[in-house]
């Protein structure tokens, strides 16, 4: 057993709601790319550590990670989710409604990059943001966040290993290349203080200063 199966066993448990999404993602022919469940537990644990009252998700797919959001947010607590395709975010209400936070969650639907920059111009501000979208336009997508981040608000990007793939120098497609180069500006960006966890396929998590 390798220590990735080790976590997921020990600390992975699904409830019933989480269970049913991979069969209904496969039912339907959509990719299984869900956050795993250690990850969507931590999401949770790290949502109310935090004490984060306003999410903003970027990548809604099923609504596994926005479940696991909203489960660590308190009572006055909102979550703001953006998803690209309409058949994703209707999937992802169905499961939210089963899950009894279709109240707790804003559902968007369009380019996420689109949304963001209307969220700057209208100076929206959130302080939990989790980033599990297209890699291409990862780099994007973080410095628009950064705009609309309170002081102290918390980043966290998802699949920041890509499999393994950002290792491979020789791997030049463009989702690695954005990978690398967001991991980049964690590293050196002024306004960040963070670290790359090796939790599911690589956790990013970012403070903003």
């Amino acid at each position: 057993m390798d220590k990735t199966n080790y976590i997921r066993d020990l600390f992975g448990e699904e409830d019933k709601i989480l269970a049913s999404i991979s069969p209904r993602l496969e039912e339907l022919g959509l990719p299984l790319i869900s956050v795993p469940p250690e990850v969507g537990k931590w999401l949770t644990m790290l949502v109310r550590m935090t004490g984060a009252t306003k999410i903003l998700e970027v990548g809604t797919l099923a609504g596994y990670s926005t479940i696991c959001l909203v489960r660590g947010l308190n009572q006055t607590g909102h979550c703001t989710t953006i998803e690209l395709k309409e058949e994703h975010t209707k999937l992802a209400r169905e499961h939210l409604a089963k899950a009894g936070f279709l109240d707790r969650v804003t559902t968007l639907v369009g380019d996420a990059s689109v949304q963001l920059a209307k969220f700057i111009q209208e100076d929206k501000k959130f302080d939990f943001f989790f980033l599990d979208a297209d890699k291409v336009n990862y780099p994007t997508y973080l410095e628009q966040v950064i705009q609309l981040a309170l002081p102290g608000a918390v980043i966290v990007l998802d699949n920041l290993l890509l499999g393994g793939r950002v290792l491979d120098v020789n791997d030049s497609h463009p989702a690695p290349t954005a990978v690398r180069k967001v991991t980049d500006l964690l590293v050196n960006h002024s306004r960040l203080e963070s670290i790359l966890l090796p939790l599911g396929d690589g956790v990013g998590v970012a403070i903003v200063r």
